[in-house]
């Protein structure tokens, strides 16, 4: 039997990082995770059971202080940063100069262009360096970039929101059926969580109870990785973003109109055959809809669709679990992929 792999995972106390520990803890190539501590958050040396107490009965989970000497002493051979954007930003090349592959959650790699990459505002110790690992990165969709993964020694896991209005498009963009010009508008709603764990006065039970809000109007930073990932242009996509008052699970209305009319048995062909043997999109047969309910705690992204009686106007629905597909899952199967395991690979 084949040694299993040693994994870390830093950023273990956010909701993403509680779920990647989890699925980490159940995989069957595995060793259990080193788990470590953001110095920057003070949690080096605390038991994670004491932050997450549904872990309790399991064992002790202690997150250590981060070493790279340590991390080697350990067998350490690929590390998830669950980290925010800036310390991602800076810690990726140190881990990678130390012979370690990655797989960040953040958003520190995942843009190529500039002005995309703007928004986050990175200041980096050295740019030369930075810029050569952008563009070695790669985009961590697997529905997309399967190909890729496999040999990358840095993956950028996407956004959640952008995962479910990416995969939502790309068939239709990809056969070329959309009437671009028209434009194409993606309404988005989240559940807290989506926010990550830290409080602040939006995200507030009294402000999100019984409440609908809409945030980050033209301004959203996963707007980037739509146009990298799509090929559209900026003019070509309006994306507004909703906080909704639920943990977790996230609902996309994508509006386009197509080049010319189509029949809804060809619109779904397109999205079944772009799809096929893609384990984690599930294709609803009109006019059969995706709810978050039905995606919640899996890895899966739902799709369908409804076709005006033009033939031309389309409004698709997409849900993922913001915290797996979103973000844990698709972290381990992007794992999967980069070691030649199977995507369901614990994950079912």
């Amino acid at each position: 039997m084949a040694a299993k792999l040693q994994t870390a995972v830093l950023g273990a106390t956010g909701y993403s990082g509680l779920e990647l520990t989890r699925l980490l803890l159940r995989h069957p190539r595995l060793e259990k995770p080193v788990l470590l501590g953001r110095p920057d958050a003070g949690h080096a040396n605390v038991n994670l059971v004491d932050v997450f107490p549904i872990l309790s009965g399991n064992g002790k989970y202690p997150l250590q202080p981060l070493s790279w000497p340590e991390l080697k002493r350990q067998g350490v051979k690929l590390l998830f940063l669950a980290t925010p954007h800036e310390i991602s930003r800076s810690l990726a090349p140190e881990a990678m100069t130390e012979g370690l592959r990655v797989i960040d959650l953040s958003g520190a790699w995942r843009l190529k262009r500039q002005q995309n990459r703007a928004i986050y505002n990175f200041q980096d110790a050295d740019s030369v360096s930075a810029a050569q690992l952008t563009e070695r990165a790669v985009y961590g969709l697997p529905e997309l970039n399967r190909e890729q993964i496999p040999d990358a020694a840095l993956v950028a896991n996407p956004g959640c929101y952008a995962t479910s209005v990416i995969l939502a498009l790309a068939p239709l963009l990809h056969a070329g059926i959309v009437d671009r010009e028209r434009g194409i508008i993606s309404d988005s709603k989240s559940g807290v969580s989506g926010a990550g764990k830290g409080p602040n006065s939006r995200t507030h039970f009294v402000s999100v109870a019984d409440n609908l809000s809409a945030y980050s109007v033209f301004g959203h930073r996963h707007v980037g990785e739509m146009l990298e990932q799509l090929n559209l242009e900026d003019r070509e996509l309006i994306f507004t973003p909703h906080l909704l008052p639920i943990p977790r699970g996230i609902l996309s209305t994508v509006y386009v109109y197509l080049n010319s009319a189509m029949k809804a048995a060809e619109v779904e062909s397109c999205f079944r055959n772009f799809y096929s043997g893609r384990r984690w999109v599930r294709v609803f047969a009109t006019p059969q809809l995706p709810q978050i309910q039905f995606s919640l705690y899996t890895n899966n992204c739902d799709l369908g669709f409804c076709l005006a009686e033009d033939g031309r106007r389309l409004v698709l629905v997409s849900c993922v679990d913001n915290l797996l597909k979103g973000a844990a899952g698709q972290a381990v199967q992007n794992m999967n992929l980069m070691y030649g395991w199977n995507e369901e690979e614990g994950l079912l």
